[in-house]
């Protein structure tokens, strides 16, 4: 049986769109509608956030409020690093996705030795860099920092010093350089993305599993797949975005996209992957209570959150 312990980093500096630290909450309450006292069960830590950054002048267009979410991405690795070490499994709730960043350093600082897999659930790709970001929003270059992209020859944008500095820190924080490999991940309901993200798909044969294909095969087929893609890591991280969800239920969240998965699919799949004991980190990110109805986020999540813990206390 698996110790759990939640991490939660309301942060949202990395988002475009406001309300994203909100979510942890958000989840609590769909937690106390349910009557269910899943927060009282586990230890739980949360991060010291920055952000009073939101109230501040943007100095980096390309990547705002970078060196906040450097501050972060430190904060973060050495929690889910210590976690890991004393023998807990890191259950991470996150505001925006660019803290999975620090999450993915701190499984490494963790596990130097380890080759990590990837399993992302996202309509998004996150593999912009400050160089060919559309948005300079920094939830949209997670994956970019662990694989240690610049990704310049698709270059759009020059950077002034300093960010460039701090996104060069980014990539090797921990010491570690780069964290994962390209070929190491998964995206699982991928659907919107730029032409510079789909270079580097390419370029790496990042392996993308489609909506269609999830609803052609089924869970168990999917699940199964992707085990084998990555049967060469000796540990897996599985990373929700809720935006992986259909826009027409994911409305609590900054950036819905349409054919997405159901609900139930995504329970299946996540609760699937929770089986495998490869599996050393689950996070839950993008839930936004502010631009939702009757916190139906929330409780979706709450529900994917509650059996994959479950799927993994039995494992």
């Amino acid at each position: 049986m698996k110790n759990i312990k939640l991490i939660e980093i309301p942060s949202e500096i990395g988002a475009g769109t406001r309300g994203a630290s909100l979510g942890i909450d958000a989840i609590k309450i769909a937690a106390l509608d349910f009557m269910s006292n899943f927060f009282v069960h586990f230890p739980s830590e949360k991060i010291e956030v920055e952000n009073n950054l939101l109230f501040e002048p943007i100095h980096s267009p390309y990547a705002k409020r970078i060196s906040g979410v450097l501050t972060l991405y430190e904060r973060i690795s050495k929690s889910v690093c210590d976690t890991i070490k004393t023998g807990f499994f890191p259950v991470v709730l996150s505001g925006d996705h660019s803290n999975a960043g620090g999450t993915i350093a701190g499984i490494k600082m963790a596990k130097p030795k380890s080759k990590l897999g990837v399993i992302w659930m996202d309509a998004h790709a996150d593999l912009h860099t400050p160089y060919t970001t559309p948005t300079g929003n920094m939830h949209g270059m997670p994956l970019a920092t662990a694989i240690g992209e610049d990704n310049k020859p698709c270059k759009v944008h020059e950077l002034d010093e300093k960010t460039e500095k701090i996104w060069d820190q980014l990539k090797h924080i921990g010491k570690i350089y780069p964290k994962i490999l390209p070929e190491d991940i998964v995206l699982i309901s991928l659907r919107d993305y730029e032409k510079e993200e789909k270079a580097l798909i390419e370029k790496y044969g990042i392996k993308v599993i489609t909506t269609a294909e999830v609803r052609r095969n089924g869970a168990e087929s999917i699940c199964r797949k992707v085990l084998r893609y990555l049967s060469e890591c000796t540990d897996i991280y599985v990373s929700f975005d809720v935006d992986c969800l259909d826009a027409s239920i994911s409305r609590g969240t900054g950036t819905p996209v349409s054919n997405g998965l159901k609900e139930r699919e995504v329970e299946d799949i996540i609760s699937k992957f929770m089986q495998n004991r490869k599996i050393c980190c689950f996070e839950i990110t993008e839930v936004n209570p502010t631009l939702d109805k009757e916190n139906l986020m929330a409780e979706i999540a709450f529900n994917i959150l509650q059996r994959s813990v479950n799927v993994l206390m039995m494992n």
